[in-house]
């Protein structure tokens, strides 16, 4: 049987979002085919239905998490994700000192969870370009030969 994979993102300015579209395509050249749900319509006991959790979200200020994405990492204190692979990614903007601090929250909470995290959480400075693209594809390339594949 074939892992389950989710991939779960919030984009104010479209930056994640985009970067979420590319991994997704990545992971399906790698073999898996991502449930992709924006994280306003997920909650986190959904994460119980899946083998290999990918979340994205933007640095929102001072390198907060969105309001948008409060609720549900909040949700993920009450539940457990052992034996889950994960990796986290977001848009990040390089003129605040806590580059990418989303990323690196989300990444530690999976982490007390009990996720293994197979990729390192991946960061692109605002807009992705097209080498920025052809990275998030590598990144979900990468996680589905890690994380598709049972054995």
């Amino acid at each position: 049987m074939k892992p389950k994979c989710i991939l779960v993102y919030t984009s104010m300015t479209g930056n994640t979002e985009a970067m979420a579209e590319a991994i997704a395509e990545g992971l399906a050249l790698g073999g898996c085919n991502p449930v992709q749900i924006p994280m306003y319509k997920a909650h986190a006991r959904q994460l119980h239905d899946y083998d290999c959790i990918l979340i994205g979200s933007y640095t929102w200020g001072d390198g907060e998490v969105p309001d948008e994405a409060m609720d549900f990492y909040e949700e993920l204190s009450g539940i457990s994700l052992t034996g889950k692979k994960g990796a986290v990614f977001g848009s990040c903007d390089s003129n605040y000192l806590e580059y990418g601090a989303a990323v690196d929250i989300f990444e530690q909470k999976l982490r007390q969870l009990g996720a293994e995290i197979i990729e390192q959480g991946l960061k692109v400075d605002q807009a992705p370009k097209s080498r920025d693209i052809e990275t998030c594809r590598s990144f979900g390339a990468r996680f589905a030969q890690k994380s598709c594949t049972f054995g």
